[in-house]
């Protein structure tokens, strides 16, 4: 090979290894925006440490743990829930609560500690169930962790469920036939924690039907919780 194209394969080489995955234009920018991990998108469950920041009346500021029922609690405040809700959204929510006993509160939850960074893994695989998620993995990844196809799964019609802060739930139907992973997926690169990945039996016609008749029944209490699939559209 000439040495003068050994220069030029190289740099080719680096640029592609640098190259990146853009967002699929099938799907809305809110997909992509969900996936990153920062404090706006990040969900609050059950177990999660913050701290809340009372600037009006610091005296008020403590650490807090999220209830198994998905509620925090506080002195001078009633109740506010938590639980798929954002920091922001908390520290809003909790305002309107201690504003019966102060004139003018102003505060911010701030995560500490987070408890299990779990997603649900459902339908035909090898072993259905909750899954402690290792790293930022695609659903694929998922699937192989909950021991792969079973020999009647649909892989062309893979269900992945999120919800995304204010509460929406949106739901794809991914085609990962033959190993290969669908390209509109990059949309929703890393699973994020609580997401649902579900291996139906049968051709989905209807995504919004199917959910509300297979996977619904299938989750467990805690992942029923966070979706409150009763108030889905």
């Amino acid at each position: 090979m000439s040495r003068r194209l050994i220069p030029a394969l190289l740099i080719a080489f680096l640029a592609a290894c640098g190259s990146q995955p853009k967002p699929s234009d099938a799907f809305p920018t809110e997909f992509w925006q969900a996936a990153l991990p920062d404090d706006d998108t990040y969900l609050l469950a059950p177990g999660d440490k913050v701290e809340v920041i009372v600037h009006s009346a610091p005296e008020l500021s403590r650490e807090l743990v999220v209830a198994p029922d998905g509620r925090l609690r506080m002195p001078l405040a009633e109740p506010v829930t938590a639980i798929a809700h954002s920091p922001s959204e908390v520290a809003r929510a909790l305002e309107t609560s201690l504003s019966a006993e102060l004139r003018d509160p102003d505060l911010d939850v701030v995560p500490l500690e987070f408890a299990s960074q779990s997603i649900f893994v459902g339908g035909e695989v090898g072993n259905p169930g909750m899954l402690d998620l290792p790293g930022q993995i695609d659903p694929l990844q998922a699937v192989i962790m909950a021991g792969g196809f079973t020999r009647d799964a649909k892989q062309k019609d893979v269900i992945l469920m999120r919800r995304l802060p204010g509460g929406e739930v949106r739901t794809v139907v991914l085609d990962l036939k033959g190993g290969v992973m669908d390209p509109a997926a990059a949309t929703w690169l890393p699973l994020r924690r609580f997401d649902v990945v579900y291996v139906p039996r049968t051709r989905i016609s209807e995504q919004n039907q199917f959910v509300q008749q297979y996977i619904r029944n299938a989750l467990p209490v805690e992942f029923s919780l966070f979706y409150d699939l009763r108030n889905r559209n």
